[in-house]
């Protein structure tokens, strides 16, 4: 049965607790015996545009459920949208697959950008108008007493607070029939409209805007008025319109539609951009940067300096990264030359800086996703004679001491060119390491960066880097030191042989494993109808028989990699951290 079905066929508190995971004494509690005072907490904070907004965030029990109740709406919007083929582009905050930046790209390069905000939007929406709507509405048409339950879960004071996570899956379920009016008006007159939460945007290129939703003051200059037709259909829809909100945007001037700017491309503001390249500057330099946040102090908030962390610092840099991103994805003028541009060069810095530089543990990197499996278990197992690597905890559970980087498909290994791993990938990254931290002289160093490679005839771009650019010739060495807290560690030479891969220090028989009637091939270019490949040996017989393999040609790697940590150790707690 579907998820809206089962909502459906609910007719008590007890039904509805199941379908929220809930045992039906623990929802009853929340709702109705938890000392109301309990429930909330309640708190300003600053708009960026000035005023304040206040937040009534709930318990960590009403959370739970709240959370619950949201995934399980969206999941039913999501079939009744699938039901009527309907794309619902209409409405983008809160929304899966929706963002700020797809409700500014509707209004990107436009005559005309007008922008209105709706006044108290959460707290206008009641009780009354929540519990009505999962009973009136035909998508839904809920049981009275199931739909008087979801308005308790939901709402606070009489109205949906703002900070509950269910509060803008439903305000977006009650707002819609505004939606459906005013696309419809805005197509009438020659318009785009799209929403987002509270912020309602129309753009035209017409000549003339068109007056049923804005139109020039009389009185004062640039100041544009709501149009009747616009304020008739959203006071009809229970909404107002804060008038101290209101803004006309010419081609001339800045047009921002959710803080983007949408003139020509999607963009940030120049002056978010210039804050952002400062804060990264001071902490490259100092290892510190202030912001400027919202303050309490004396039941006032104010906006005041304070340092910032390095996680806030990481989230403005992936904000900035992925409006570019989406441009070059997605505006025809935005062409990938496949250089770095200005931004992501500025956000590697960052990602050099933040998690190799000062790196919190170890972090070990290897030639791709199958070594790091390899690695993982190998460790795992071998805990109680590598105490460096890992340690049992009071749990009974093994915690890694080290950091192995993970390659995925993310940003990260985007702007730092390791992708997928390989060997020209560590090649590049050891010669961009040292690029950009001799530009760093905030402090750091404290952990060891380690490139472990196959010590093969794939290697030999990376042997040459050293030999040429660091003067640096590996031999049968355990490992090498390059620049600052980057160390290379090549598989050991085991048995006397000339070359060797991280695959050689499985036994005979671990790699004899037959999968399917297959026989494991390390080699590229195998023979799929016989072989299976790297990735099926570390699933299905390093990571899923664990227990069971032999892991005792680690140990001579393993011993290499405590060797840097210790050598590290040791310089670090010396005069000086290694240059």
């Amino acid at each position: 049965m579907s998820r809206l079905n089962n909502l459906k066929s609910t007719a008590t508190l007890s039904d509805l607790a199941r379908l929220l995971q809930f045992k039906p004494s623990g929802l009853s509690y929340i709702l109705f015996k938890q000392p109301a005072a309990t429930k909330y907490k309640t708190f300003e904070i600053l708009k960026r545009k000035g005023g304040t907004r206040t937040i009534k965030a709930p318990s960590n029990p009403l959370k739970l459920v709240q959370q619950r109740l949201s995934i399980l709406l969206q999941d039913c919007v999501d079939e009744i949208n699938k039901a009527k083929n309907r794309k619902d582009r209409i409405a983008h905050g809160f929304k899966r697959k929706r963002s700020i930046i797809t409700n500014a790209r509707q209004h990107r390069n436009r005559r005309y950008v007008f922008n209105i905000d709706l006044e108290d939007f959460f707290p206008s929406i009641n009780f009354g108008r929540v519990r009505g709507y999962f009973i009136r509405d035909r998508s839904f048409a809920l049981n009275e007493d199931v739909a008087t339950v979801i308005a308790q879960i939901a709402c606070h004071e009489n109205a949906l607070p703002q900070g509950s996570p269910c509060s803008p899956v439903i305000s977006n379920l009650i707002a819609h029939v505004l939606d459906m009016h005013l696309v419809r008006l805005a197509s009438k007159v020659g318009c785009t409209y799209s929403r987002y939460a509270d912020d309602l945007t129309f753009s035209t290129n017409k000549k003339d805007f068109p007056a049923d939703i804005a139109k020039p003051s009389e009185t004062e200059p640039h100041l544009w008025l709501p149009g009747a037709e616009l304020q008739r259909l959203i006071a009809h829809a229970g909404f107002r319109i804060n008038t101290a909100k209101t803004h006309m945007k010419y081609r001339t001037s800045r047009q921002e539609v959710t803080g983007l700017v949408v003139n020509q491309k999607i963009n940030v503001r120049r002056e978010y951009s210039h804050n952002v390249r400062a804060m990264v500057h001071s902490l490259l330099k100092e290892g510190s940067f202030e912001l400027y946040a919202a303050t309490e102090k004396a039941g006032a908030v104010t906006i005041e300096k304070r340092r910032g962390t390095v996680n806030e610092l990481h989230g403005m840099l992936g904000f900035i990264d992925s409006i570019d991103l989406y441009n070059k994805k997605n505006a025809p003028e935005s062409k990938d030359s496949g250089r770095l541009s200005s931004k992501e060069l500025m956000y590697r810095q960052f990602l050099i800086y933040k998690d190799f530089y000062i790196a919190e543990a170890p972090v070990i990197i290897c030639e791709g996703k199958t070594d790091n499996v390899y690695l993982t278990h190998a460790i795992r197992r071998l805990v109680a004679e590598f105490p460096d690597l890992a340690e049992i905890t009071t749990q009974s559970k093994i915690r890694l001491k080290v950091r192995l980087y993970k390659y995925q498909r993310s940003s990260t290994a985007r702007i730092l060119g390791l992708r997928d791993g390989g060997s020209s990938c560590l090649t590049k990254f050891i010669e961009t390491y040292k690029k950009e931290t001799d530009k760093f002289t905030a402090p750091g160093q404290k952990n060891p960066v380690i490139i472990l490679y196959d010590n093969d005839s794939g290697a030999s771009n990376i042997r040459s880097l050293l030999k040429q650019t660091f003067k640096l010739t590996v031999g049968t060495e355990q490992f090498v030191r390059v620049v600052r807290n980057m160390y290379v560690v090549p598989t050991p030479l085991l048995n006397g042989a000339n070359e060797s891969k991280i695959e050689d220090c499985f036994d005979a028989a671990t790699k004899a494993t037959v999968i399917g009637g297959k026989t494991f091939n390390d080699k590229n270019g195998l023979d799929t109808a016989k072989h299976y490949g790297k990735k099926i040996f570390a699933d299905q017989v390093v990571r899923d028989r664990e227990d069971s393999i032999n892991f005792e040609g680690f140990r001579q790697l393993l011993t290499n990699l405590v060797a840097v940590i210790q050598s590290h150790t040791t310089a670090v707690s010396g005069a000086s951290a290694p240059q």
